[in-house]
């Protein structure tokens, strides 16, 4: 029977083209379970199939276990008697047994050929999604060949994946039949292989769309650099000329909008702005907002935030309905965008202003014409005039040099002072309230000034009280104090 083995194992593996290795291990596990039928028992069996000759041998494995760790005796040896068999067992080895061999020609069980066959339709289908994956083909086109609890399963070629449900664009109805487009999103490891899942809602498959309908995209003419998108709805895409020859904008559109409106027509309907590139922040952020006109920006880069002010005429323009457009240019730019109006702007301002007028007075021990200047020149924190370049502060017309460098130094003696203060308190906190959950150092710092050093001390707080002191939102609070007050309740 060894040659009969041979043959069968060179057939299999030239009909479904697989590699013999993989025809191998499953006529080994069809051999393992046809064992373990004919001895009905629950044992561990192991059999070992030589690819040259076909000879084949079965096992009875026992693993050797920690000698107070047997749970199973049928499959599990404690060490010390495995060690009498063989000296050079280590701990979770196997100690074998040779059974008697089933020949091949009395397998017979329909159960073998299932774990045979079920293997090899295993190494087909991950052969096939290899092969697919190689082709680095992200765009997919396919049908779809049924639906499964709303998720729809598209056949492309020998490829099967899964489109789900919250990946389809909003109230588009797709039935079996359908032809499809989508963006190979993931590949999720399952139990029975690879799955594919394709999106129809990921900026990506915008971007692919515009490629097969762009071709100066694929000779690098120009190229998107970047889309937003809100599935069904709207969308915007940032588009970069590498030929000044060549219009970025234009060409997306097409001849009399022929390429765009290909695009929104696989899209349901989806409304595209096509915007230019920028490499400055603040002339993408206008990009990405247009057509609403823009006043003025402050831009934030610690905080990667900007402020827009556009004028009332301009306001729900940039905004957008239900907050859409900001939203959109927000997602694109990758900066926080708030959009204000004239007077929000001028009152922001004024309360930005009165702030760090005050805080300069206060602190730094100047007159108002001091403070003044220093609030008007943009600067709000200590830090920044004890850290701001000299060559900057000095750029100042109203103040000399002299000024400048006693400025700096106050404020440098200042923050080095609170920072020794804050060492001090919070090497008298407790540990425990160090390290309760939802601490950081700011709240720490907060908490030390206002003699808050243990965990009860919290805990006894109202949240109002709390929120008075460290000026913090109620959730925040409220979750802070109830972490402190959790002990109250063991």
């Amino acid at each position: 029977m060894s040659r009969e083995i041979l043959l069968y194992i060179d057939a299999l593996a030239r009909e479904k083209n697989v590699e013999k290795a993989i025809v191998l291990a499953a006529l080994e596990q069809a051999l393992e379970s046809a064992t373990k039928k004919r001895l009905r028992e629950n044992i561990d069996v192991r059999v070992s199939i030589n690819p040259e000759t076909g000879d084949h041998q079965s096992f009875r494995r026992w693993q050797a276990v920690a000698d107070d760790a047997v749970e199973d005796l049928v499959r599990q040896i404690t060490l010390s008697e495995a060690l009498q068999r063989d000296p050079e067992i280590q701990l979770e080895g196997f100690i074998e047994e040779i059974l008697e061999p089933i020949e091949f020609g009395r397998i017979g069980a329909q159960a073998a050929k299932q774990v045979i066959f079920q293997k090899i339709r295993d190494a087909e289908r991950e052969q096939i999604l290899n092969d697919f994956l190689e082709r680095k083909e992200y765009m997919v086109t396919g049908t779809i060949k049924r639906m499964e609890r709303g998720n729809a399963i598209v056949e492309s070629g020998k490829v099967e994946a899964a489109l789900p449900r919250d990946q389809m664009i909003p109230k588009e109805n797709l039935r079996v039949g359908d032809r499809v487009r989508a963006h190979l999103l993931k590949v999720e490891r399952t139990s029975r292989g690879p799955q594919l899942i394709l999106s129809r809602i990921s900026p990506e498959f915008l971007i692919k769309l515009f490629e097969l309908e762009v071709p100066e995209i694929e000779e690098k003419l120009l190229e998107i650099k970047i889309a937003a998108r809100d599935p069904g709805s709207r969308a915007k895409i940032a588009v970069k000329s590498n030929d000044p020859r060549v219009d970025p904008i234009g060409t997306c559109v097409g001849m009399r909008g022929s390429r765009v409106q290909a695009v929104t027509s696989e899209l349901a309907g989806e409304r595209i702005d096509i915007i230019l590139w920028a490499e400055d922040p603040a002339t993408f952020v206008i990009n990405a907002l247009a057509p609403a006109e823009i006043s003025s920006i402050v831009l934030d880069e610690e905080g990667h935030t900007m402020d827009i002010v556009v004028d009332e005429e301009n306001l729900a323009q940039a905004i957008g309905r239900n907050g859409q457009n900001v939203r959109l240019a927000s997602e694109l730019t990758g900066w926080e965008l708030n959009i204000l109006s004239i007077k929000e702007s001028e009152e922001k301002n004024k309360g930005e202003f009165s702030v760090a007028h005050k805080l300069f007075m206060e602190k730094l021990d100047v007159d108002e014409e001091i403070a003044d200047i220093l609030a008007r020149e943009g600067f709000s924190s200590l830090e920044e005039v004890a850290y701001v370049p000299l060559n900057e502060m000095l750029e100042i017309e109203s103040l000399d040099e002299q000024t400048v460098n006693e400025l700096r130094n106050r404020a440098r003696n200042i923050l080095l002072t609170e920072d020794i203060v804050s060492e001090e308190n919070v090497g008298g906190m407790a540990e425990d309230l160090l390290t309760l959950e939802g601490m950081d150092d700011a709240t720490v710092t907060a908490l030390t000034t206002h003699g808050i050093k243990t965990r009860e001390d919290l805990a006894d707080l109202a949240v109002d009280e709390l929120i008075e002191m460290i000026n913090i939102d109620t959730e925040r609070a409220t979750q802070l104090i109830m972490t402190a007050r959790a002990p109250w309740f063991i």
